[in-house]
């Protein structure tokens, strides 16, 4: 039983697999641009961005537009990322007071999507169907109906409204999750896209961020921070240039994280005694207290949830994301990772391919991929 992993990790990797494949479909379909490629930037083709763009911003945002304040209420978080979308070309903003990058908006502006931001969404909108279907036919109908299932009977009882996607979060601040979550007495009004059972995805996400809630409220670390790079961590040493490939998320995504790990007096980093160039971090005492606690934290949340879920609840929905994140028949690593193989012209064909999925996802104001990236 100790070497299970934690039921938060396994939400987690089973979230990160699932919108890996929703995001490669995505960039396989929409015309977009990356970093590296300047001719379809100057051809006016948008930055390519992930799946919670769409759940949580540009799902409500109508061709007529929609009020900030009124995208702010039906998407159930102020991390609207309205920055970016407007500067990434899927979304203009009227008016946006500030610099053109750093501007921000009232909540009486209007957001209206762009001509991109309008194709995107009909790139969007059947994608999450079309990869629970995938799903089903890679793992059984009998296993995601039950997972299904399960996460239903826990994201019924939330105690408040949840957006459809964890928000994107800053890990320079601590990325706690109810610091971005709009209060419980805050009206929660119909939308284009209200109704319907929520897909697959969206259960995933609203049960880890159920789940999230309960922990942080234990804990002074955020659970992105803890489960990702302090879990990695000891008091000999890591490599700065190791967390990525540990952790399973980005080298940026790490940096913030030891940032503040750093500042609070959990890690110290220093010159790598092994070379003559690069770093290494350390747990401190007090990093070696954090880092405990995240471990007993996890448990104690868990045991809470079986008690007032129910131990049958609980079982089904670990059996059935250990199920998900078993290895392929015939060898070969975790089924979970063979929906995020990317197409040949990818972005992701053409950087080192994942060993380890997260132990959170860690979604950050860079488009927000759940690896960081």
């Amino acid at each position: 039983m100790a070497s299970r992993l934690p039921l938060s990790v396994l939400l987690s990797q089973a979230l990160v697999a699932f919108t890996v494949e929703f995001d490669n479909e995505f960039e396989h379909r929409m015309p977009h641009h990356i970093t590296a490629d300047r001719y379809a930037a100057r051809a006016g083709r948008p930055w390519l961005v992930s799946q919670v763009m769409w759940e949580n911003v540009l799902r409500y945002v109508e061709p007529d537009g929609v009020r900030v304040g009124l995208l702010h209420e039906r998407s159930r978080t102020t991390s609207d990322s309205l920055a970016g979308l407007r500067r990434w070309g899927y979304v203009r903003v009227d008016p946006w007071t500030g610099s053109a990058a750093g501007g921000r908006a009232s909540d009486d502006a209007v957001v209206r999507p762009t001509a991109s931001g309008q194709q995107a969404r009909g790139v969007w909108r059947p994608l999450a169907r079309e990869i629970e279907d995938r799903w089903r036919a890679r793992f059984g109908t009998g296993v995601v109906d039950q997972l299904g299932q399960a996460l239903d009977a826990v994201a019924d009882q939330a105690e408040l409204p949840l957006p459809r996607y964890l928000p994107v979060i800053h890990p320079t601040a601590n990325g706690k999750v109810r610091s971005v979550l709009l209060p419980a007495d805050r009206p929660v009004p119909d939308g284009p896209e209200a109704g319907g059972r929520p897909d697959l995805s969206v259960l995933i996400a609203r049960v880890l961020l159920t789940f999230t809630l309960d922990f942080e409220a234990e804990s002074r670390i955020s659970l992105p921070i803890s489960a990702n790079t302090l879990r990695v961590l000891d008091t000999t040493g890591v490599r700065v240039r190791d967390l990525p490939v540990r952790t399973g998320v980005s080298k940026e995504a790490n940096a913030m994280a030891v940032g503040f790990l750093e500042r609070h007096g959990c890690v110290e980093v220093v010159a790598d005694p092994r070379t003559t160039r690069g770093k290494v971090v350390r747990l401190t005492t007090k990093g070696q207290g954090a880092q405990a606690k995240y471990g007993r934290t996890l448990t104690v949340t868990e045991e809470r949830w079986r008690a007032h879920y129910g131990s049958d609840t609980l079982s089904t929905l670990r059996r059935t994301l250990e199920e998900l994140g078993g290895d392929r028949p015939a060898g070969g690593g975790p089924l979970l990772l063979r929906g995020a193989e990317p197409y040949p012209d990818g972005w992701r064909a053409s950087v080192r391919r994942p060993e380890t999925l997260p132990h959170y996802p860690m979604v950050l104001h860079r488009g927000g991929y759940p690896d960081g990236s």
